[in-house]
């Protein structure tokens, strides 16, 4: 079960803020956006069956468009947690890359402090500056493994551990 993320901005900032870039912030686009941040990790296809909840009329075109200008205006991004779509997550969460369990389909995330040893390791010997957001690595989690759970990953085979910085 994904936990929402609070965003950080609201409905009045926002429409400040995209009236600021030339966009309008249109009832579809809000919709998306919440569904976005209500999802916690959203693929376009669940994102659409959220908005129809409350507006029957949006189609699935509709929806690669807004996320596509959600993410160009930095108000969603996205990671490849698997084969097919993309997954979609608030800007307003914290950073953090993924555990994927290629067994059970459980996505676990990780802050970033987790991930600096490796992320000092690229710039310092190949001068490469990773990008946490979209890293994703794929494997066997301690319950697929048939070890004891450590105390951060929460049971269910699809459940996400909210980063903490």
């Amino acid at each position: 079960m994904a936990h929402p993320h609070e965003s950080t901005r609201g409905a009045p900032e926002l429409q400040e803020e995209l009236r600021a870039r030339g966009y309008r912030l249109t009832p579809q686009r809000q919709l998306v956006l919440e569904a976005v941040e209500e999802l916690g990790h959203a693929t376009p296809e669940a994102v659409l069956t959220a908005v129809r909840q409350k507006a029957r009329g949006i189609n699935m075109s509709t929806i690669y468009r807004t996320l596509e200008l959600l993410e160009e205006l930095q108000l969603v991004s996205h990671a490849h947690l698997g084969h097919g779509a993309p997954t979609y997550h608030s800007a307003s969460a914290p950073d953090h890359a993924h555990l994927v369990c290629r067994t059970c389909g459980r996505i676990i995330e990780v802050p970033p402090p987790v991930i600096e040893p490796l992320a000092r390791t690229l710039r310092a010997e190949y001068s490469f500056r990773p990008d946490v957001r979209h890293l994703t690595v794929f494997g066997d989690c301690a319950d697929c493994q048939g070890h004891p759970r450590p105390a951060k990953v929460p049971a269910g085979p699809a459940e996400v551990v909210p980063s903490e910085a």
